[in-house]
């Protein structure tokens, strides 16, 4: 147990000097930004799609006719 802490205190790879430097503690800013911004994004995709109703959206006609019955109107197809 007694190694465990000297490892910890000291840092397990590097000195704490380098781990308490500006350029890790940028990569580390970046890495955690980074990590929060794919968790964000699994979540995202694992919920439902919402749908907006027709009504919000002004764009759900056509400009043009494109019924194979072109010049008629809606009520007067054949049934």
């Amino acid at each position: 147990m007694i190694a465990a802490e000297g490892l910890v205190s000291a840092g397990a790879l590097l000195p704490v000097s380098v781990l308490r430097s500006d350029p890790v503690q940028v990569l580390a800013t970046f890495v955690a930004l980074n990590t929060l911004m794919y968790a964000t994004l699994a979540a995202v995709k694992i919920l439902p799609r919402v749908q907006r109703p027709a009504w919000l959206n002004g764009r759900n006609r056509r400009a043009q006719d494109r019924s194979i019955y072109a010049g008629r109107p809606a009520d007067d197809t054949d049934r």
